[in-house]
């Protein structure tokens, strides 16, 4: 007995110095950390406190909240901002609930081809997404792309995808409803084919058509995941650069800047790095308030633990 009290003092003497050496493992990440993350969000919030632009490049000087004052008393902020909740809703819409709708349909019981089906929703990550709305700009080309060609042959249209009000920021939402509806797709089949089969035999044998067995089943048991993957994928569509940069670069006008795309104009365009960075600083904040106001009434979080 008292050899194993001896034990246990020595295990106890050795537990903080094997703490101090996992910390020292770790110490490598928060470096990284440190260095891709922490340092850059630093270095944001204080050139947003200067005048750094082409003209004060070597000599910029801190100018308080004077950048802050001039970009939130501007109209163009709230344009961007409109433009920027239009985008990501309408996305996370549309690639929330087709992605659902057609994950239904392949896991329903006795539908043909969903082999095929599941092969063919994955073309568009067939290639680099760069590469994909290249080539989807050149499709909505007014005068040479293809649908329009299509559409003038059946219907003697050709709508400017790309160049009006609203069919622009129709366009960007639909593609990226193209390069994300696979991803969306194939994480609900995983949700829905975690439901047991016996209350799917269960409700069938008490009468519940499809419709009732996804209102009575599915969304109660799938409503945390559901609301985990829609706000995730809303903050992914808030934040998403390169679909509205490449297909419309914002245009026309500012029709379809957001706030992501609309700080690069302003820091490469402009070359007013200062007032691009509160344009960034502004957009992780409202992103931010938006999850922790969701998070407390769906509960989403709770899914991780």
């Amino acid at each position: 007995m008292v050899e194993v009290e001896k034990q246990m003092d020595s295990a106890n003497k050795v537990k903080p110095k094997s703490d101090a050496i996992y910390l020292l493992f770790l110490l490598p990440v928060f470096v990284v950390l440190g260095f891709l993350d922490f340092y850059p969000i630093a270095w944001t919030i204080n050139i947003s406190l200067t005048n750094f632009s082409e003209a004060h490049f070597f000599t910029y000087s801190y100018v308080g909240l004077t950048n802050f004052y001039n970009v939130l008393t501007s109209p163009t902020l709230t344009t961007v901002i409109m433009n920027n909740i239009v985008f990501a809703g309408s996305s996370i819409l549309l690639m929330a609930g087709l992605g659902f709708g057609v994950a239904l349909l392949i896991t329903q019981p006795g539908i043909r081809g969903k082999t095929v089906f599941r092969s063919l929703i994955l073309v568009p990550w067939a290639f680099p997404a760069f590469i994909t709305i290249l080539i989807w700009k050149n499709l909505l080309d007014q005068h040479f792309g293809a649908v329009n060609q299509v559409l003038s042959l059946l219907f003697h249209v050709s709508p400017n995808w790309t160049g009006s009000v609203p069919l622009a920021m129709i366009s960007v939402i639909l593609v990226n409803l193209w390069l994300s509806l696979a991803y969306y797709t194939f994480v609900y089949t995983a949700s829905l084919q975690s439901i047991p089969q016996e209350l799917y035999d269960a409700a069938q044998m008490d009468g519940y058509g499809t419709l009732s067995r996804v209102r009575n089943i599915v969304i109660p048991l799938l409503s945390r995941q559901i609301a985990f993957i829609t706000i995730f994928g809303f903050i992914f569509a808030w934040s998403n650069f390169y679909i509205p940069y490449l297909l419309t670069s914002g245009e026309p006008g500012i029709s379809t800047q957001i706030l992501i795309t609309y700080s690069y104009t302003e820091a490469f365009s402009y070359l007013s790095y200062g007032v691009a960075a509160v344009y960034s600083i502004i957009s992780v904040l409202i992103l931010l308030v938006m999850v922790i106001i969701v998070n407390h009434y769906s509960k989403m979080m709770s899914i991780l633990y």
